[in-house]
């Protein structure tokens, strides 16, 4: 498969000073940026099903017109007594 290419970017000098500061031994700024895009790209995609994942349970819950208070859900996740 052919490899594309991101379009270079202008920075300010100290941007780039910080950054060729943190590469790690032998690490080239490209390797470094593409690591960077990667993560950014995993970061947003799990913030995505993270929220899609909390309006599903949003949507679920308001449909079952079953509700519980902080109180209940606070025993329910640490199991606390009878004296809740």
């Amino acid at each position: 498969m052919k490899t594309a290419t991101i379009p270079s970017l202008r920075v300010d000098p100290a941007l780039r000073e910080a950054a060729e500061s943190v590469l790690d031994q032998g690490e080239t700024r490209s390797a470094f940026v593409e690591t960077a895009i990667r993560d950014g790209i995993d970061l947003r995609r799990a913030q995505r099903e993270f929220i899609a994942r909390g309006l599903a349970s949003y949507t679920a819950a308001s449909q079952s017109n079953i509700r519980h208070s902080v109180a209940e859900r606070r025993c329910r996740t640490i199991r606390c007594s009878a004296n809740c």
